[in-house]
């Protein structure tokens, strides 16, 4: 088992007698190459629940083991390098470096590893998200859905575990978001883990197991026999 959770709770102080309660006991159980979808709608607690699978928060109670280790017995040291070395990140907002190359963006992971030879890594990843094309171009010159797919062979540059999608598609016309989710698939596919963060059912329906929460509880747990299948559209050069 990658990923299990048991009793995780997160609350916040508000340095006043109120306590904001955003997790209420969570047990999860994650198997590695599974592709998970985690729903909610905006409050739910759903991003939460992401940063601390992925090592960006913790807990406030609970026990989060991942690969069979024990989170809280790690360093906050510890934590960040083994979210750099197992675990690969995808945000709405891309998070690139903005007036720095496609290439460069995708190398910076690469600068805190011990891997070695990171143009040509770099390049791989940009080849897997079908971006050869645009090594040198710099991040405000492509369009959303290429500046996702960079993010996503940013993810992957490191040979992660696990990749975590928030709301991926959320800032992406439908052309590009088809674009995205059939690169996720096929990562998948691949025998990677994929963890996706939506609200968008139509989004969620990629996944092959469906995980709703509502007020930091999770309310279903449901397979999905039929997960969607999207081809790749290559957009214009």
């Amino acid at each position: 088992m990658l990923i299990q959770l048991k009793n995780i709770t997160k609350e916040y102080d508000n340095s006043s007698a109120a306590v904001t309660k955003v997790l209420r006991g969570i047990s999860l159980d994650v198997e590695e190459g599974e592709f998970l979808a985690i729903m909610g709608p905006s409050g739910s607690g759903k991003s939460t629940l992401m940063h601390i699978i992925g090592f960006l928060d913790r807990s406030t109670a609970g026990t989060y083991l991942f690969d069979g280790e024990n989170i809280e017995e790690f360093t906050d040291d510890e934590l960040a390098r083994i979210r750099n070395e197992r675990i690969g990140f995808v945000f709405q907002s891309f998070n690139l470096l903005a007036r720095t190359s496609v290439l460069d963006n995708v190398i910076l992971p690469l600068t805190y590893s011990k891997m070695k030879d990171h143009v040509a890594l770099a390049t791989k990843a940009l080849e897997a998200v079908g971006l050869s094309n645009r090594l040198n171009f710099l991040s405000n010159q492509i369009s959303g859905g290429q500046k996702q797919r960079v993010a996503i062979a940013r993810a992957l540059v490191c040979n992660p575990k696990v990749i975590f999608a928030d709301e991926p598609t959320g800032n992406l016309d439908s052309k590009s978001g088809t674009t995205v989710m059939s690169i996720l698939g096929r990562l998948n596919d691949e025998g990677r883990t994929i963890i996706l963060v939506t609200h968008d059912r139509t989004v969620a329906e990629h996944a092959h197991r469906i995980i709703t929460i509502r007020d930091g509880s999770i309310v279903s747990d449901e397979k999905n026999a039929n997960p969607k299948k999207s081809e790749m559209i290559e957009e214009e050069s």
